[in-house]
């Protein structure tokens, strides 16, 4: 009867451990790729940034009339995407609960990105995260 008990004290105290360790790091791991998903999402968007602000010489208005439709994945959700008036592409996957911020600047006819997302644990290193 003792020896029952203390298997299953031993068997309850792995589950916690389980449950306490190894959940949380694989759900990190999963808002890691969805931040990468949502990133690279946004890549076609930029590259039309990229043409308007060269053909006009600047990036006020740029991002006009640029829509990226929301897509749907299986594994992490609704991803949506909305391009504002000067280029800058903020993206979303409430799933995990991510953000990005993609900010474009312009300097001798050179575009260059700048991303910034949320949480910061869930971003690549490319992104301001702590990768």
């Amino acid at each position: 009867m003792r020896a029952t008990l203390i298997v299953v004290a031993v068997l309850a105290l792995a589950g916690f451990i389980a449950v306490a360790v190894v959940l949380p790091q694989m759900a990190g791991s999963e808002a890691r790729e969805a931040a990468q998903s949502l990133i690279s999402g946004a890549d076609g968007a930029r590259q039309q940034v990229e043409a308007a602000a060269k053909q006009s010489g600047k990036l006020a208005g740029a991002g006009k009339d640029i829509k990226v439709p929301a897509r749907m994945d299986p594994k992490h959700g609704e991803f949506k995407w909305i391009v504002e008036l000067n280029g800058a592409i903020r993206g979303w996957n409430e799933k995990n609960a991510i953000e990005v911020s993609l900010t474009p600047t312009q300097q001798g006819g050179a575009i260059t990105w700048n991303c910034r997302g949320y949480p910061i644990t869930s971003m690549p290193a490319s992104c301001g995260g702590r990768s």
